[in-house]
């Protein structure tokens, strides 16, 4: 993996910027509410907070106009006056503004840029102009949830973005849910769960790596201006989760045998697994994963931890792009080493 720089902290009156790169949700008017909630929620730490210029046009516009949407992540790293950057939701479509920015606006404007699903593309685009960003809370979930911003997510989120010792141990959380959220329900409960902590899948020993992934879309970019090389899962601990629908056994054995097609998988150090989106067992999966692994003996000694709290569940820690991380098979734990800012 490349050499990341880290951006510098947030600091008490900063200004964070909302940008729409996947969807245009949070300027909709059935769902302004819930802009306007997680909007008073980061005022709440201390942060001014700014919409891009085309931020709130909403879905049906920004749709439309993939330009727009490249336009405010310009504007928002170019903006001298913005000190973070945060996406208001994921999406399916974020490769569309790829090719619309500059990457050089990126590489000399240094900043805190947040966000996790469809808001990968952008991270990778970071990462390839030397950038550490942090997979990590979209505005309109989970900062914005109608039940409360979950203290775990908001934990990790002023820790890792506020703070700039280093990280520690991610312990899980002691309750979660795999219900998505209603952006349009201002009511809505969701079902939590007793969280019984994270599961070894295969491995032995501990290992250290760089952290680097996202979700299963990360084999989707080939042929793309963003496209992956075995290089950048060089002694990568690295991380995964999607959707249920993205993320079955059948999906995860194809994402291994991809990451061995493009000679990347005995590049990576170790896995983590964030928790799948449905209140099942993870036994299946888990017989796919060790049989492609297993079957390879430098593979079979592989540390794979599953049960995470990042992604598309709730709630969620932060995961800075290229920071030392460290897998402990004995103890079952996951280790952030570095600080993810400066």
């Amino acid at each position: 993996m490349k050499e990341l720089i880290k951006p510098r902290r947030l600091l008490q009156g900063d200004t964070i910027a909302m940008i729409s790169p996947s969807n245009g949700w949070a300027g909709d008017p059935d769902m302004r509410w819930k802009y306007e909630l997680g909007v008073r929620r980061l005022q709440d730490l201390g942060l001014s907070v700014v919409a891009a210029p085309n931020a709130l046009k909403g879905h049906d516009y920004l749709s439309r106009n993939p330009e727009a949407r490249a336009e405010d992540v310009m504007w928002a790293f170019e903006n001298a006056g913005v000190k973070a950057v945060i996406a208001g939701v994921g999406g399916d479509d974020s490769i569309k503004i790829i090719p619309y920015i500059d990457p050089a606006g990126i590489r000399n404007n240094p900043k805190i840029f947040i966000g996790y699903s469809d808001v990968m593309n952008l991270h990778i685009l970071c990462y390839q102009c030397g950038l550490s960003s942090f997979y990590g809370d979209n505005l309109l979930a989970p900062v914005a949830d109608a039940q409360g911003w979950h203290e775990y997510s908001k934990k990790w989120f002023t820790k890792v973005l506020f703070d700039h010792s280093a990280i520690g141990l991610i312990e899980p959380s002691n309750e979660w849910t795999p219900d998505m959220p209603d952006f349009r329900n201002e009511s809505q409960i969701r079902k939590y769960h007793p969280n019984n902590g994270y599961e070894l899948v295969q491995g032995r020993g501990s290992v250290k790596g760089r952290l680097f992934g996202g979700h299963t879309g990360l084999m989707e970019l080939r042929d793309t201006s963003i496209a992956l090389s075995p290089d950048d899962f060089e002694d990568a601990i690295l991380f995964i989760e999607d959707l249920s629908e993205f993320f079955s056994p059948e999906s995860i054995g194809a994402f291994l045998q991809w990451l061995r097609t493009i000679g990347a998988l005995h590049r990576v150090k170790g896995m983590i697994i964030g928790k799948i989106c449905e209140n099942a067992d993870f036994r299946e999966h888990k017989r796919v994963i060790s049989e492609a692994l297993s079957s390879d003996p430098a593979l079979r000694d592989m540390p794979v931890l599953y049960g995470l709290n990042f992604g598309h569940t709730s709630p969620m820690f932060v995961l800075p792009y290229g920071a030392m991380a460290e897998i402990d098979c004995e103890s079952r734990t996951f280790s952030i080493l570095e600080n993810g800012v400066v």
